[in-house]
């Protein structure tokens, strides 16, 4: 399967549409990144407020804990994800779809250190718990698992909605898949007392601005759309 153009007006409209979602995405995120970095006072005690009832029930259940720690730990880990991600950039390269598989990469090596970059430039402090329930490195904003579930599962839903002949049974299964780990890894931060709610949505909106960026700049729907 060798990458293909679309048509003039096609491929114009898809630009057009992934430039929206990237305004509207980077306009979000830099509001919230407004936010957490004045502290603002609303936001912060909605954090807390949030933080504090999850802690509580994850102290009080040790088994629901667990069970969110291994979906966090192996399911959602960033690097389960990370491997799914070069599992499908190798598979576009194997089948010339080039476009596909320079998104793929440049989604997974831009999200990655945007990441890190921007924890390390807020700097925000970790919840911290007299009794914590788990553990993390490096600051808090926006959450690493967040962020890379987001670019994953939507750059893989992607590839699967348009570049299979899937059904409606099997396409509907995709968004649900794609959709339970993204709000899935989301919850399990919280809940398990390292992140607060607002480093999870900084997470999926940065992860967006990179799908969103880096379609605009690789235009992966310049493939021929079927397997």
């Amino acid at each position: 399967m060798h990458d293909a153009p679309l048509t003039e007006a096609p491929a114009a409209s898809a630009r057009g549409a992934c430039l929206r979602r990237l305004a509207l995405l980077t306009v979000l995120f830099a509001v919230l990144l407004a936010l957490v970095a004045v502290r603002w006072a609303p936001l912060m005690s909605l954090d807390r407020r949030i933080a504090r009832g999850l802690h509580t029930v994850a102290v009080g259940h040790p088994a629901l804990t667990h069970v969110n720690r291994v979906f966090t730990d192996w399911v959602w880990d960033p690097l389960t994800m990370r491997a799914l991600l070069l599992a499908a950039t190798l598979w576009m390269l194997r089948r010339r779809a080039w476009r596909a598989a320079l998104w793929l990469a440049v989604c997974g090596v831009v999200g990655n250190v945007a990441s890190q970059g921007m924890k390390a430039a807020v700097g925000r402090a970790r919840p911290h718990w007299p009794d914590p329930v788990d553990s993390a490195r490096y600051a808090a904003f926006p959450s690493g698992h967040a962020m890379t579930a987001a670019i994953v599962c939507g750059a893989l839903l992607w590839l699967f909605l348009h570049r299979t002949a899937a059904g409606p049974a099997w396409r509907a299964a995709a968004w649900a898949v794609a959709l339970v780990s993204v709000v899935g890894v989301g919850f399990t931060r919280v809940y398990l007392g390292v992140h607060w709610a607002s480093d999870v949505v900084g997470g999926w909106l940065l992860g967006g601005v990179v799908l969103t960026g880096a379609a605009a700049l690789c235009a992966p729907w310049q493939a021929g759309w079927r397997t």
